[in-house]
């Protein structure tokens, strides 16, 4: 469904809400194909396509929503009343804003991409054998998966509000398996035609071989260097942190204040939708212009993102983070950047006596949700460091360790990668951290 087709639906949609003091209609569609394999074989490849209406009635400070898939006049109409009805009912909220205005937005250089976008079976099935060639020929054998997608959303509101936005997104993410290790690389990007499958597999079996026989490590403090992947994994644990609502609530290690100083001063996270790696969706679930909001500067932690509700529960700026209504997380950060150091993730590693290079986590859990405490695993090509070098694999290890200490004693390399996917998807370097803590070993 496209643009002006989505705008047609929101528009009769909207058009019914008479009957509510404010209203908002989200129309969406999206269309997404993915070619899952292991052992060399596709063994699952699907393709879907779905559309569908939220309706946000608001009566007397009372808010109702409502949803439906089905878009014919006597289905919306029945929605658009349910979501009328549910505001009725629902208790009074004084705090409650005017819907917002919207304004001017405009999609960042390419956030969608028609070679994506019309991605055929055949592609995502040679991007799997070039897979399959790069894991034959090490003798090792792969699974995962090739994913294209798009997804386009229509927001209008009686406010005025009217916005519109198209994106793609394609990605690859294996995992090369040898004798006893493995190794995993990923690729994510709006252009399929960006990503090399064939690199990406032999970034895995690269690991896979450099990881067998693994020997074990005993646990302690280490000095690490994470992937982007695996900081990745251990960051988005963070990003919760700077919701408006979190911060609201005292959850937020940043609840205590704002410019204050949290991290180490070559600590700097901006939320930014025009980021040229991970290009997004210019405005909120709201209809609300997204801001590029720097979130820690030099360590110092300037803001937290916000919809209408908190900006106004608060007295700050809408920084046009809402997520489509109802939600229980609040505003959201949609597409974290981390700042970027001065030398090559190799320079880190050269410049380690003894440490250990990460890949990727696994299983991460909260343990103490405001100290940013979480446990997890290492998995699929974790390797030590001796006098500069990687010399070899190493048995998994179980870590213990506050994402906030992470950030009070780190260096970022100088090239910034996207990785991410799933729930959540962001920009970062590989980092080099001092003293991170693992609990107890594996025996794998």
């Amino acid at each position: 469904m496209h643009s002006a087709q989505r705008e047609a639906v929101a528009k009769r949609a909207l058009d019914m809400a008479g009957a509510a003091d404010e209203a908002e209609v989200l129309v969406s569609a999206a269309d997404s194909a993915l070619t899952r394999f292991t052992h060399q074989v596709s063994n699952q490849n699907v393709a879907t396509a779905e559309a569908g209406i939220s309706i946000r009635a608001v009566v007397d400070k009372r808010t109702g929503v409502a949803r439906t898939n089905r878009l014919d006049d006597a289905s919306m109409r029945e929605a658009v009343d349910r979501a009328i009805e549910m505001a009725r009912l629902a208790p009074q909220d004084p705090l409650h804003p005017t819907l917002p205005t919207g304004g001017k937005t405009a999609a960042p250089p390419g956030a969608y991409d028609p070679g994506t976008a019309d991605a055929p079976a055949d592609l995502r099935a040679s991007m799997c054998a070039a897979l399959f060639d790069e894991a034959e020929s090490a003798g090792q054998w792969c699974a995962g998966y090739v994913s294209t997608s798009t997804a386009g959303y229509t927001i209008v509101n009686t406010s005025g509000a009217h916005a519109s936005f198209d994106g793609s997104d394609a990605g690859v993410n294996v995992k090369m398996n040898a004798s006893d290790s493995t190794g995993f690389a990923e690729a994510y990007s709006t252009r399929v035609g960006d990503i090399d499958a064939a690199s990406v597999g032999r970034r895995a079996t690269g690991k896979a071989a450099g990881a067998t026989h693994p020997v074990a490590v005993d646990p302690g403090s280490w000095t690490v260097i994470l992937e982007p992947s695996a900081f990745g994994e251990l960051f988005v644990y963070l990003a919760e942190h700077f919701s408006a609502q979190t911060f609201d609530e005292g959850a937020s290690f940043c609840s205590d204040g704002l410019d204050r100083s949290y991290f180490a001063e070559n600590v700097n996270v901006s939320d930014d939708y025009a980021h040229r790696l991970n290009p997004g969706m210019p405005f909120d679930f709201e209809g609300h212009p997204t801001m590029q909001l720097p979130l820690v500067e030099h360590g110092i932690v300037r803001n937290v993102v916000t919809d209408s509700y908190y900006a106004n529960k608060l007295g700050r700026p809408d920084t046009g983070h809402a997520l489509p209504a109802p939600n229980s997380f609040g505003p959201q950060a949609r597409n974290l950047v981390i700042g970027a150091g001065t030398k090559s993730a190799e320079q880190l590693v050269a410049e380690t006596k003894r440490g250990l290079f990460i890949t990727r986590f696994w299983y991460i859990r909260t343990v103490d949700q405001k100290k940013a405490v979480v446990t997890g695993m290492t998995r699929d090509g974790t390797f030590l460091i001796e006098d500069g070098k990687v010399t070899g694999g190493v048995r998994n290890l179980r870590f213990n360790q506050s994402i906030l200490d992470c950030l009070r004693q780190c260096e970022f390399a100088s090239e910034q990668t996207r990785t991410g996917s799933y729930h959540y998807s962001l920009v970062s370097p590989a980092v080099k951290i001092e003293n991170f803590r693992f609990t107890s070993t594996t025996e794998f």
